[in-house]
């Protein structure tokens, strides 16, 4: 509890109203802490993260992320502007901070000595449709917060500071409420910078996610692939199912040649080996 609240001598009426709402609401609202587990992963690209509120897992995570982010360099001739890009990739050492509630959760990620910071916001929604209640959960704000003033992502940027790139209208990740979203595919998100409205490009892969309703501690409900992934699957089992088509289509015709040779065998009247068998054919 803050030293804010401790009050010298005696507390008065209005100190003893201050420290019981601030109890109130310590024990109205779940302790929240977030696990970076990227060290379980193979690839150094990846992080892991994992938000528990009163011992239990409420929101999870894991994916590659990097950033392309336009900037302003002076040209040589020190008159015009020409714009560089820098790759700003998200770190496994970042510092994270997570919340979760019923219809909406976040997590909140910043490296380098904060001078990068990402915000992702979810959202759960639900409706009435023809088959009863229907619920999903979707990805509906990217915020990056971004210095133009490291040196070692942006050589010789003009005006060089804090900018926020924000994304508009987003409806990402769109998965029915209580699976996990899964893409290993590679996908693109645009943001837009208060740097002269510039675009942010956010590059997401090896994705793994889950924001609400997961029912089991550290572990994800069922998968929901992304339809690149799904495309991708079928065509690499197509080659599989069709060969298998073919192979069963194959036997098929063996087998009604045979049983057509064996009947017209059947049927053919024998002919003889003795000449003077002829004149009692016929």
């Amino acid at each position: 509890m803050g030293t804010g609240l401790l009050l010298p001598g005696r507390p008065g009426v209005g100190g003893l109203l201050l420290l019981l709402c601030a109890l109130q609401a310590g024990g109205g609202a779940g302790e929240q802490e977030v696990e970076n587990l990227s060290g379980l992963s193979p690839n150094p690209e990846k992080v892991i993260f994992a938000v528990r509120e009163n011992e239990t897992t409420c929101l999870m995570a894991e994916f590659a992320a990097k950033f392309i982010v336009p900037y302003d360099v002076w040209a040589s001739n020190f008159v015009d502007l020409i714009t560089e890009q820098a790759s700003i990739p998200l770190s496994r050492g970042a510092e994270e901070r997570g919340r979760c509630g019923a219809n909406e959760s976040e997590l909140q990620i910043s490296w380098a000595q904060r001078a990068f910071s990402l915000r992702l916001s979810f959202v759960k929604e639900g409706r009435n449709g023809s088959r009863g209640p229907q619920a999903w959960w979707k990805m509906n704000r990217v915020q990056f917060v971004y210095d133009s003033s490291e040196r070692p992502y942006f050589k010789d940027a003009v005006n060089p500071g804090k900018h926020t790139a924000t994304t508009r209208h987003l409806s990402a990740l769109v998965t029915p409420a209580g699976k996990a979203y899964e893409c290993q595919a590679q996908q693109t998100i645009t943001l837009t910078s208060s740097d002269h409205q510039k675009s942010v490009v956010l590059l997401l892969s090896e994705v793994r996610l889950q924001p609400f309703d997961i029912s089991s501690d550290f572990e994800y409900g069922e998968e929901h692939k992304c339809p690149v992934d799904q495309r991708e699957q079928l065509e690499e089992t197509l080659p599989l199912v069709l060969g298998l088509i073919l192979g069963l289509v194959i036997v098929i015709t063996l087998g009604i040649y045979h049983v057509h040779l064996k009947m017209t065998a059947t049927s053919q009247v024998p002919i003889p080996r003795d000449r003077s068998e002829y004149k009692h054919m016929g």
